[in-house]
């Protein structure tokens, strides 16, 4: 009798709340500072960039926050997502473990981004909001909030960093479908774009770039408001729903995971599938599955960073944030992952792994793209570079398992498909990647520049 691999929840079971980790942390959180005076960040000093409705989110420490009936109509379009079980993959390596991947690309955006796109446009509308400025890296972010603008009749202005905006014009492209405006960044839209390209005229951009762009062109005008597709508190609550339908799909399947792996930039997907599961390891203060954070060797922010305050952007124009960083000043190298290249981390995310309750790892562009190709082969499914950070990741621990005599129970967030990286995808097997580590020269050098605390001092 073939056993079952495709663990689909009915529409019933699709969650109607979010839930945010805040009230289960082990110590509070350290408040977001104004870089003028070092103290603790207001809400009326939100204001010009974001609604009131995700300001009251972002500051809520409220475990569930109903989702209005208005964005769960527009969530069913895709969800619940299907949680599949990867038999051909575990057949190919050969090994006893149980490798399960929540699989977030049937959205028709092809990533988890419109779990928080579809919800920020939704606030923005209602609070009165009539244009959307935002930043994007591999182009996932900036078209899924391009998606979510058309079904809430807004205006959207996309600053897509400009390796990318080169290397994937079909995601430029997508995003112009959904009517979106996209410019390379750093571009001649803003001062903070000129200014970097007047002193570096070539610059392949970086999301902190283009964050600050995106930051500057909302704050000049009364009617705009920015968007953030990672990082912030209530985008990984919105990114929930991940985690609270795998944790029913992984009761269908009979099984708990001991792993919960994902990739991470910003921190969004991996939130978004492991803080429901982490939360409830938490409130019970029970052993629960072991969570790996996975980001690539060219930009190592929870691996190599330090846990201190600083700019979530180039140009310091926003809020002081306790995170793991590298720098805001940091550009990366122009791997084929542009939505793991920031050289932040989300606070609560970063927290959770500076005391040990999320353990980080590195891996590398090639095994990466090897990883992927295998997936392909096996399960049929071609994923984006920065989702095969995770497969790469669990392949590893599945294979670990097998030489310490280990059956492991494997569960990653497949955050996205690779449909518009073929270029990344021709550019491998053509033999034109490498591996890059980031240097520790010009890690050290970046984290030199940390802003210090107004008060006195370094606020680290």
């Amino acid at each position: 009798m073939n056993q079952r691999i495709n663990f689909q929840l009915p529409e019933s079971e699709l969650p109607t709340v979010w839930t945010n980790i805040v009230p289960d942390l082990p110590v509070a959180p350290e408040p977001p500072l104004n870089p003028g005076t070092g103290e603790p960040l207001t809400p009326d000093e939100l204001a010009p960039l974001f609604p009131p409705s995700l300001i009251e989110q972002e500051m809520s420490s409220a475990r569930t926050i109903d989702i209005p009936g208005e964005v769960l109509d527009v969530y069913r379009l895709w969800r619940p997502s299907p949680l599949i079980r990867a038999k051909n993959l575990e057949k190919h390596l050969g090994v006893s473990s149980r490798i399960y991947y929540k699989y977030e690309g049937t959205s028709p955006a092809g990533s988890h981004k419109p779990n928080t796109a579809i919800a920020q446009a939704f606030y923005n509308k209602h609070d009165g909001t009539r244009r959307l400025t935002t930043e994007t890296g591999a182009g996932q972010w900036g078209s899924a909030l391009a998606l979510a603008s058309s079904f809430f009749d807004l205006e959207c202005t996309v600053y897509m960093v400009r390796v990318s905006y080169d290397q994937k014009p079909y995601r430029r492209s997508l995003m112009q479908v959904y009517g979106a405006d996209v410019f390379s960044s750093p571009s001649r839209e803003t001062e903070a774009g000129r200014a970097v390209l007047a002193q570096y005229p070539d610059s392949p951009g970086s999301l902190g770039i283009a964050i600050s762009e995106a930051v500057e062109d909302a704050a000049g005008s009364n009617d705009t408001c920015y968007s953030l597709g990672s990082v912030l508190n209530h985008v990984l609550m919105h990114q929930s729903v991940i985690g609270l339908e795998a944790q029913k799909q992984m009761e269908l399947a009979g099984d708990q995971p001991d792993y919960v792996v994902g990739c991470c930039g910003g921190g969004s997907n991996f939130a978004g599938l492991a803080f429901p599961f982490l939360g409830d390891a938490l409130r019970s203060q029970k052993s629960g599955p072991e969570f790996i954070a996975v980001e690539p060797s060219a930009c190592p922010t929870l691996t190599r960073g330090l846990y201190a305050y600083d700019f979530g952007d180039s140009a310091g124009m926003t809020p002081l944030l306790k995170m793991h960083t590298l720098g805001h000043d940091f550009v990366p190298a122009g791997i084929h992952a542009g939505g793991l290249r920031y050289h932040g981390e989300a606070p609560l995310l970063s927290l959770l792994a500076h005391h040990g309750y999320i353990k980080p790892r590195t891996v590398n562009q090639l095994p990466t793209f090897a990883a992927a190709l295998t997936f392909a082969r096996t399960e049929g499914i071609l994923p984006a570079p920065e989702s095969a950070h995770a497969i790469r990741a669990a392949i590893d621990l599945a294979e670990e398992g097998e030489d310490r005599g280990e059956e492991r129970s494997i569960l990653f967030c497949l955050s996205g498909h690779g449909h518009f990286d073929l270029g990344a995808y021709e550019a491998y097997l053509a033999g034109e990647l490498d591996d890059y580590v980031y240097p520790e020269s010009e890690i050290t050098a970046a984290l030199d520049k940390l802003p210090k605390n107004p008060s006195g001092g370094g606020p680290r």
